[in-house]
């Protein structure tokens, strides 16, 4: 499944309801709350920080592999382009008021899916995240 959203601003709800709505999803309340998660943290960093003015597009999918039970979630933009796995990973061990803002969020993401890559390609930002959704 696909979707434009144009404009972006203030849909953050909209599109990850949209994307957790769709038929690719697991029924498992597990997978789904890692899943769930790591979308809110992605839509949430596109809508917040990909356009300099606020307004954009975005473009969103979803694909199970049905041999290999992989889910693939997939976030494009054409705002500035940001690798968020370039940042390095925040020291967890440090308490919260002594750790730098930011960075937590993809961090999240990397620890509750199984990969997570970034490409810039034809002017757009493309995040794509995969979880293995076999429970047997």
């Amino acid at each position: 499944m696909k979707k434009l959203f144009d404009p972006i601003k203030d849909k953050s709800s909209e599109i990850i309801e949209w994307l957790m709505a769709s038929p690719d999803m697991p029924s498992d309340d597990g997978l789904l709350f890692k899943i769930r998660l790591s979308i809110e943290e992605a839509v949430e960093n596109v809508v917040r920080y990909a356009y300099e003015t606020g307004n954009g597009w975005m473009e969103v999918s979803t694909d199970l592999n049905h041999d290999t039970f992989e889910l693939t979630i997939e976030l494009r933009d054409a705002g500035t382009p940001f690798n968020p796995l370039d940042r390095p990973d925040p020291d967890i061990t440090l308490a919260a008021e002594d750790r730098p803002i930011g960075g937590l969020g993809i961090f999240l993401c990397k620890q509750l899916m199984d990969d997570i890559a970034y490409r810039y390609e034809n002017g757009c930002n493309i995040l794509t995240m995969k979880k293995n959704i076999n429970i047997d």
